[in-house]
């Protein structure tokens, strides 16, 4: 007798809050022609050695992780994805400041701007 096993669905290696998917929205709604997505990578640069980079995506790559919002999709870097697993990705804007920030729980440190991290 065979037997099936029912998995869950993986959790996605970043959580958007409402602010970050509002965003991406207001992001796609104004992208070129073209755009297929949003996508988060973490080049190497800045003091501390990597940076977030968001990006507007033409082209699906089917080694990154996507995540479908209301008002799009996000793409994650697959190379990116272990330095991004259990964070969370929000978007504040104030008087002075507009910008996605990171909750990013393998950052072990980051440069007195803010602008990179390193794990």
């Amino acid at each position: 007798m065979a037997t099936t096993t029912t998995r869950r669905p993986r959790p996605a290696a970043v959580t958007l809050t409402t602010q970050a998917e509002a965003r991406i929205a207001a992001l796609m709604a104004d992208a070129p022609a073209g755009t297929i997505g949003v996508r988060l990578s973490t080049p190497r640069r800045g003091c501390s050695g990597l940076a977030y980079s968001v990006d507007y995506v033409a082209t699906a790559d089917p080694r990154d992780e996507r995540i479908e919002t209301p008002g799009g999709s996000f793409f994650i870097d697959a190379a990116s994805v272990l330095y991004l697993v259990g964070s969370t990705m929000d978007w504040r804007e104030d008087d002075f400041t507009a910008g996605f920030v990171f909750a990013n729980p393998n950052a072990k440190g980051s440069c007195g701007c803010g602008e990179s991290f390193t794990v």
